[in-house]
């Protein structure tokens, strides 16, 4: 039987029927799996002792979606229509990049994942798309999660490109958007309105890719572009 690639999958914490939980969608889990992937949930941790432990035992990293990143850790003030931070979220997650850079362990940043992974090397958000590019495409349209809102262009020399496709239909579910980007990164992929939809680690040695988008919704779709991500992840991953 091939070898499953062990896939830590990040979580949020919240009190929920009054009691505080760990949780994230399934849909990560059933992408993961369908490429051949073993997930692994990981809450949020207390510090580096626990975060470096997990991974040494995975294979990759997926930086799911959720709450907004703490403006702080980026040098902004939090603006009002910035959602409230989950404190140990962000600890755990920025600690899983560095970790995830330093070791060169395969790394897939969805939604608020490349978010968080363009702070933790350095860039910043945009808080509010409708109040600071109030002239882009709705990136958070009243829609089901599958919904295939608007194009992205991608960069053809990228790690996000399929041969020959350069033009992508996807999802959108998000109000907040990469801004300066952070060291080591690039952009492939942007909207036609400018917003940064994909990044990836200029450095070969680390497959680090990020999409602003949610491929777990459309894996199940009859295009196959979303899968191949996943794919290509868990082949990196040593899948």
């Amino acid at each position: 039987m091939p070898r499953r690639p062990v896939v830590l999958v990040t979580t949020t914490s919240e009190v929920l029927r009054a009691v505080a939980r760990v949780h994230t969608n399934t849909a990560y889990v059933h992408a993961l799996e369908q490429a051949g992937c073993a997930p692994l949930l990981l809450p949020p941790l207390a510090g580096d002792a626990a975060v470096s432990a997990a991974l040494r035992a995975a294979n990759g990293v997926l930086l799911t979606g959720g709450e907004d990143v703490d403006p702080a850790h980026y040098g902004a003030e939090r603006q009002a229509a910035t959602d409230a931070a989950n404190a140990a979220r962000d600890a755990t997650e920025l600690r899983l990049v560095a970790g995830a850079r330093h070791r060169r362990t395969p790394l897939l940043a969805i939604c608020r994942g490349v978010q968080l992974l363009n702070v933790a090397c350095g860039g910043t958000l945009v808080q509010h798309l409708p109040d600071e590019h109030p002239r882009t495409l709705d990136h958070a349209p009243a829609v089901p999660r599958h919904h295939r809102a608007h194009e992205v262009a991608v960069d053809a020399g990228s790690r996000l490109a399929a041969p020959g496709v350069t033009r992508l239909a996807v999802n959108s579910l998000h109000h907040q958007a990469v801004h300066r980007v952070g060291a080591g990164l690039r952009v492939s992929a942007r909207s036609s309105d400018g917003v940064v939809e994909g990044l990836e680690a200029e450095h070969t040695a680390w497959w680090a890719v990020g999409v602003q988008w949610h491929p777990e919704e459309l894996v199940d779709d009859e295009q196959p572009w979303d899968r191949s991500l996943f794919a290509a992840f868990a082949r990196a991953a040593g899948g």
